[in-house]
């Protein structure tokens, strides 16, 4: 039996080898940005706090078990307005619900060009807001960039799917359900130490 466990430990090893594991670089320009609209007002919400990884199996990436998950930090959201930004905290409930969450699989994805290393993507999965979970589909573009991975992704909510009343910012003046969402993150590869 003892002369097996070098070739299991060799096997073991190989497998946790061959995977690619990414993890949001805190250090680089990150931008999380929430459009919303009025009648005839536009105004965004933006954060750098943005945390999260890209995973998959096997030699190239998205081989297999690819994975992609993004939590923004709502309490760092501004808008450029402290009134605002409070009124936004108090909608959202961030005092019970801090953290947004899309965690999904890529199930689809194309090379964009052959001479470089940049991907298209679809990942399905669940977006967390507001104590609701939702089924999401996000597309994405995912580059490497050297040593780096670089991910942006746009995609739209429905302030009404997570039970978010959409609040007045005057009398009859409503935000619209529709908002838009800009994630823009870079990662670098995990190594244990």
């Amino acid at each position: 039996m003892n002369q097996y466990i070098p070739i299991i430990l060799l096997l073991l090893f190989s497998a946790t080898a061959s995977a690619g594991e990414w993890h949001v670089d805190k250090n680089a320009q990150n931008e999380v940005r929430f459009t919303s609209e009025v009648v005839v007002l536009t105004f965004d919400g933006v954060t750098d706090q943005i945390d999260g990884y890209l995973y998959w199996e096997g030699e190239k990436m998205f081989e297999k078990n690819s994975q992609l998950q993004f939590d923004v930090d709502l309490n760092t959201v501004e808008t450029g307005i402290g009134k605002r930004d409070r009124d936004m905290r108090d909608v959202l409930a961030t005092d019970k619900w801090p953290v947004t969450t899309f965690k999904g699989t890529i199930s689809e994805y194309s090379k964009i060009d052959s001479s470089v290393t940049a991907y298209r993507v679809t990942s399905k999965g669940t977006i967390f807001i507001h104590g609701v979970e939702r089924e999401l589909e996000v597309p994405a573009i995912v580059v490497r960039e050297g040593d780096q991975m670089h991910v942006t992704a746009r995609f739209m909510v429905l302030l009404k799917d997570f039970d978010i009343e959409a609040p007045s910012l005057a009398a009859f003046v409503k935000v619209s359900q529709e908002i838009h969402l800009k994630v823009d993150f870079y990662l670098s590869e995990f190594t244990e130490e």
